[in-house]
């Protein structure tokens, strides 16, 4: 899964990227709302992390510009900014949710598997297809026959993308893109050699190759 932190402070853009890391995220971290909209009309994101007290262009006008735009990625922001007035402008203004600074990392955690859920349509931490469940906060995957499995980081990422869209084919770059942020060099043959461990852990059928396009796992099976 890919992010989009947009925060002009090192020390706080340096944790954050840090424990998103940590936590199986590919991210991709600018420091101005222009670069943001540009790395926004290139690249899919399934959230963006927004500060709003930024050089030149205000967050909330960020905000503004991703809405007018009719782009639906879910946003949260991540501001020092308290009062009642900027938290009602941000999610009036199209964002999903509001986390006061300081916070601790787990909470934001917490908050963007939150975001992330209802986007989904599930008020559970789970990703499921019917033959593989996948623990969005344990990293652990099982099936019927396999109950449950420790992922490593990149393994949870991919298995991640496949499940958020079951029955959708996935191509090497798309899987690329959920798995490296800007600045990681890509493996070679990291998505074939990722989804040989998935299916050693979990079972050959688990992943399904459709020839010449990518990979896929079944819808509602």
């Amino acid at each position: 899964m890919r992010i989009l932190l947009v925060e002009d402070d090192p020390m706080i853009g340096e944790a954050i990227q840090g424990a998103l890391k940590d936590a199986s995220y590919a991210i991709d971290w600018v420091n101005n709302g222009t670069t943001a909209l540009a790395a926004l009309d290139t690249q899919h994101y399934d959230l963006v992390l927004l500060d709003l007290g930024l050089p030149g262009q205000d967050g909330l006008e960020v905000l503004g510009c991703i809405r007018a735009r009719d782009n639906g990625v879910p946003l949260l922001i991540i501001t020092a900014r308290d009062g009642l007035g900027d938290r009602l402008h941000g999610l009036d203004g199209g964002a999903d949710d509001y986390l006061l600074k300081p916070f601790d990392m787990a909470e934001l955690l917490a908050r963007m598997r939150a975001v992330l859920r209802r986007k989904g349509g599930t008020a559970l931490s789970l990703l499921s297809n019917g033959v593989i469940c996948l623990d969005l906060i344990s990293k652990q995957a099982g099936t019927e026959a396999i109950p449950e499995v420790q992922l490593s980081s990149r393994e949870f990422a991919l298995l991640q993308a496949l499940l958020i869209r079951p029955g959708a084919i996935l191509s090497r770059g798309d899987l690329e893109d959920r798995i490296y942020g800007w600045g990681n060099e890509v493996e070679s043959n990291a998505v074939e050699f990722l989804i040989h461990g998935l299916r050693r852990k979990l079972g050959s059928h688990v992943i399904k190759n459709v020839r010449g396009m990518g990979w896929m796992v079944s819808k509602n099976a």
